[in-house]
């Protein structure tokens, strides 16, 4: 593939998702749910596809492939445990839905705020998705700047591929809010599932065929059909990759935030349907993108130039990896600009609207689109460190946003929980996985996501049990749970 048609393709996507931007101007964008919740009215299909593209990010075709490239079939399993996960969506998204509905909620800390009646609470919570989500960002725009050092020849260095992440990022974002972005998304998802599916047919082909394939791999490479393998994935590192992953919907707010947008409980079901259905294929299509590398290119320095190498190769048709290309850069736009908006919401709603004396949506609306670019250029700086594998780092932001889970559990779940438990809790948890990643440390062999949970989960337990509960805010929220109990019922009957 070159260089030169690598950027007509870039430059063909790029027109193509503006003017979809463009076209999805419509509705109220004057107000905090307008713009960053598209007025609570997005159907089931188009939230699905928006659900997966945002989630589905650089981590899968160019981090798992990496990771399957590094550690062998331990990935897999590293990502049906997510799967498993999305569970949570099932158990919560009603509920998230609901008090969304009833209460107004922009946020997922607005709503923990709402129900331990604590401005505190929310901040906190804010503060500390945008200590670890940054990071997570950056990890898309050096997604993008790995695909297209790798698939150019470094041609164009990896700095030139995060300064276009980043700008195409703020554009669509600030076109029309959560709409755009949602419609775009829609159109990466598609390009993202197709061409992905059809390369590794080709690839797969290419060397053999399936049997032969599989046949090869296990006589030169035995280590990569097996658990721990090569010794990457032992039981510690695979348990500490997988826990934070696990709680992924629920932790990760610019996920969570999404079950407040579908116009019903009908259309929330349809997205969560539609995304286990678009991740199983993808899951699998990346592992076996992973699985080709490593028998075309044993040698890799970087386990994240995997794909780029793949999609350079003879075996892709080089119209047709442009098209992968431009597919998996639109991937990590997409989870770039859902991080900006969930963030800058996060900041406008929960922290200045909360230390504002007059917070007022319009107000808000107006610092929120002030911080998107903020947002933006601190993870470009982030990004410019290229610090460690993506799928690695990926997990490491997920390893500090697992300190709320309790909280939301207590949310819904547990009524002694309290305004003081969710603030120590959440904030005593950050602090502690953040040493731990700093430093590197893994005390017990235990990585810092699992201590993040173990000691937030004791600590919110704890102080919430010698502190004064909201009794009307716990009740309130039962209701919901009850009300949420008996939308399901009526779904499966």
């Amino acid at each position: 593939m070159g260089t030169s048609m690598a950027v007509w393709g870039i430059g063909v996507y790029f027109t193509l998702a503006l003017v979809v931007a463009i076209l999805s101007r419509r509705g109220n964008r004057s107000n905090m749910a307008g713009f960053f919740l598209g007025g609570r009215s997005m159907n089931g299909i188009l939230s699905a596809l928006s659900y997966s593209a945002t989630t589905f990010s650089a981590f899968m075709m160019v981090g798992l492939a990496g990771l399957t490239y590094q550690g062998g079939v331990g990935a897999l399993g590293f990502e049906i445990v997510y799967f498993t996960g999305v569970s949570l969506v099932a158990l919560f998204g009603p509920r998230f839905w609901l008090a969304g509905k009833k209460y107004g909620y922009v946020t997922p800390s607005e709503m923990i705020g709402g129900r331990y009646a604590s401005k505190s609470a929310a901040i906190t919570t804010s503060i500390v998705s945008c200590l670890f989500l940054i990071p997570y960002c950056a990890v898309q725009l050096a997604g993008v700047g790995y695909l297209l050092q790798g698939i150019t020849g470094d041609v164009l260095p990896f700095t030139a591929g995060v300064v276009m992440a980043t700008v195409m990022a703020i554009l669509f974002s600030y076109t029309a809010g959560i709409r755009s972005v949602v419609w775009t998304d829609a159109l990466q998802a598609v390009i993202m599932i197709l061409t992905s599916t059809l390369v590794v047919l080709f690839v797969v082909q290419g060397l053999g065929g399936f049997g032969q394939f599989f046949t090869d791999l296990e006589t030169n490479h035995p280590g990569a059909l097996a658990v721990p393998g090569n010794g990457y994935f032992d039981f510690l590192t695979f348990l500490g990759l997988t826990l934070p992953w696990f709680f992924f919907s629920l932790s990760n707010p610019q996920v969570s935030q999404r079950l407040f947008m579908p116009a019903s409980l009908k259309g929330l079901r349809q997205m969560l349907i539609g995304f286990l259905m678009f991740g199983f294929i993808y899951t699998f299509v990346s592992v076996l993108w992973g699985f080709s590398a490593l028998q075309m290119f044993p040698d890799l320095q970087t386990a994240d130039l995997a794909t780029p190498r793949l999609l350079s190769s003879e075996l892709v048709p080089p119209v047709l990896g442009v098209i992968v290309m431009v597919g998996i850069m639109a991937a990590a736009v997409s989870t770039i600009d859902s991080i900006m908006l969930t963030l800058s919401s996060m900041v406008s709603r929960d922290i200045y609207g909360n230390a504002s004396k007059q917070p007022n949506d319009a107000k808000q609306l107006r610092v929120a689109k002030i911080i998107m670019p903020v947002i933006a250029v601190l993870a470009f700086v982030f990004a410019e460190l290229q610090l460690n594998l993506i799928a690695v780092l990926s997990v490491a932001a997920s390893s500090g946003l697992i300190v709320a889970v309790p909280a939301f559990f207590g949310t819904f779940f547990w009524k002694r929980g309290t305004a003081a438990g969710v603030v120590s809790s959440v904030s005593l948890g950050a602090a502690l996985v953040l040493i731990l990643e700093l430093f590197g440390s893994k005390p017990l062999g235990l990585a810092s996501g699992i201590w993040g949970l173990v000691v937030s989960s004791l600590i919110f337990i704890g102080v919430s049990l010698v502190t004064k509960a909201p009794v009307e805010k716990a009740e309130a929220f039962t209701n919901i749970t009850k009300r949420a109990k008996e939308g399901n019922k009526r779904a499966v009957s």
